[in-house]
Protein backbone atom coordinates (compact mmCIF):
# COMPACT_ATOMS: atom_id res chain seq x y z
CA UNK A 1 0.00 0.00 0.00
CA UNK A 2 1.33 3.46 -0.57
CA UNK A 3 -0.15 6.61 0.63
CA UNK A 4 -0.32 9.40 -1.83
CA UNK A 5 -2.53 12.14 -0.85
CA UNK A 6 0.70 14.90 -0.86
CA UNK A 7 1.15 14.00 -4.08
CA UNK A 8 -2.54 14.55 -5.20
CA UNK A 9 -2.55 18.03 -3.15
CA UNK A 10 0.16 18.94 -5.05
CA UNK A 11 -1.13 18.54 -8.61
CA UNK A 12 -3.84 21.01 -7.21
CA UNK A 13 -6.82 18.68 -6.68
CA UNK A 14 -9.79 19.55 -4.55
CA UNK A 15 -12.95 18.21 -5.51
CA UNK A 16 -14.15 14.67 -6.56
CA UNK A 17 -17.55 13.58 -8.30
CA UNK A 18 -18.61 10.46 -7.67
CA UNK A 19 -21.53 9.30 -10.24
CA UNK A 20 -23.14 5.85 -9.73
CA UNK A 21 -23.11 3.74 -12.68
CA UNK A 22 -24.27 0.59 -11.32
CA UNK A 23 -26.20 -1.87 -12.81
CA UNK A 24 -27.57 -5.51 -11.70
CA UNK A 25 -30.19 -7.62 -12.59
CA UNK A 26 -33.10 -7.29 -9.55
CA UNK A 27 -36.29 -6.00 -9.07
CA UNK A 28 -35.46 -2.80 -7.49
CA UNK A 29 -34.05 0.27 -9.17
CA UNK A 30 -30.33 0.79 -9.76
CA UNK A 31 -28.62 4.13 -11.62
CA UNK A 32 -27.06 2.25 -14.30
CA UNK A 33 -30.54 1.77 -15.75
CA UNK A 34 -32.01 5.15 -14.95
CA UNK A 35 -29.32 6.86 -17.13
CA UNK A 36 -26.48 6.70 -14.85
CA UNK A 37 -23.73 7.15 -18.00
CA UNK A 38 -25.46 9.57 -19.18
CA UNK A 39 -25.17 11.70 -16.68
CA UNK A 40 -21.27 10.87 -15.93
CA UNK A 41 -20.92 11.53 -19.72
CA UNK A 42 -22.50 15.04 -18.83
CA UNK A 43 -20.78 15.58 -15.94
CA UNK A 44 -17.04 14.97 -17.68
CA UNK A 45 -18.26 17.15 -20.30
CA UNK A 46 -19.41 20.36 -18.27
CA UNK A 47 -16.17 20.18 -16.31
CA UNK A 48 -14.24 19.69 -19.54
CA UNK A 49 -15.99 23.19 -20.85
CA UNK A 50 -14.48 24.63 -17.99
CA UNK A 51 -10.82 23.20 -18.35
CA UNK A 52 -11.39 21.44 -14.59
CA UNK A 53 -11.60 17.55 -15.65
CA UNK A 54 -8.61 16.32 -14.34
CA UNK A 55 -7.03 18.86 -12.66
CA UNK A 56 -8.77 20.34 -10.10
CA UNK A 57 -11.92 18.09 -9.85
CA UNK A 58 -11.49 14.18 -10.39
CA UNK A 59 -14.58 12.22 -11.49
CA UNK A 60 -15.23 8.88 -11.17
CA UNK A 61 -17.94 6.42 -12.17
CA UNK A 62 -19.14 4.14 -8.88
CA UNK A 63 -20.50 1.39 -7.79
CA UNK A 64 -24.35 1.86 -5.81
CA UNK A 65 -24.09 4.93 -3.42
CA UNK A 66 -26.83 4.01 -1.52
CA UNK A 67 -29.53 6.09 -3.24
CA UNK A 68 -31.26 4.29 -5.91
CA UNK A 69 -33.80 5.11 -7.75
CA UNK A 70 -35.41 4.96 -11.21
CA UNK A 71 -35.70 8.71 -11.64
CA UNK A 72 -31.89 9.13 -12.02
CA UNK A 73 -28.42 8.73 -10.70
CA UNK A 74 -26.80 9.03 -7.51
CA UNK A 75 -23.99 11.88 -7.62
CA UNK A 76 -22.26 12.50 -4.14
CA UNK A 77 -19.40 15.37 -4.34
CA UNK A 78 -16.63 15.65 -2.15
CA UNK A 79 -14.64 16.57 0.03
CA UNK A 80 -18.25 18.97 0.79
CA UNK A 81 -19.89 15.99 1.03
CA UNK A 82 -23.07 17.18 -0.74
CA UNK A 83 -25.48 13.79 -1.88
CA UNK A 84 -27.89 14.04 -4.34
CA UNK A 85 -30.48 11.12 -6.28
CA UNK A 86 -32.79 11.43 -9.34
CA UNK A 87 -30.34 12.85 -11.44
CA UNK A 88 -31.05 13.60 -15.05
CA UNK A 89 -28.20 14.49 -17.49
CA UNK A 90 -30.17 18.05 -17.78
CA UNK A 91 -29.98 18.04 -14.11
CA UNK A 92 -25.99 18.61 -14.28
CA UNK A 93 -25.23 22.01 -15.29
CA UNK A 94 -27.31 23.88 -12.32
CA UNK A 95 -26.18 20.86 -10.17
CA UNK A 96 -22.37 21.71 -10.93
CA UNK A 97 -22.77 25.61 -11.14
CA UNK A 98 -24.13 25.24 -7.66
CA UNK A 99 -22.02 23.21 -6.10
CA UNK A 100 -18.90 25.09 -8.19
CA UNK A 101 -20.05 28.26 -9.44
CA UNK A 102 -21.35 29.06 -12.88
CA UNK A 103 -17.66 29.13 -13.98
CA UNK A 104 -16.46 26.32 -11.50
CA UNK A 105 -14.41 29.12 -9.42
CA UNK A 106 -15.63 27.55 -6.13
CA UNK A 107 -13.56 24.55 -5.74
CA UNK A 108 -12.17 23.18 -2.26
CA UNK A 109 -14.73 23.98 -0.38
CA UNK A 110 -15.78 22.41 2.56
CA UNK A 111 -19.18 21.32 4.46
CA UNK A 112 -18.70 22.01 8.37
Amino acid sequence: MEERTAEVHERGFSDHVLVCTNGRESEHACCGEAGGEAVFDAVVEWLRERDLLWSRVYVAETGCLGLCSADGAAIAVHPRSSWYSDVRPDDVAALLAEEFGPDGSRLGVTVD
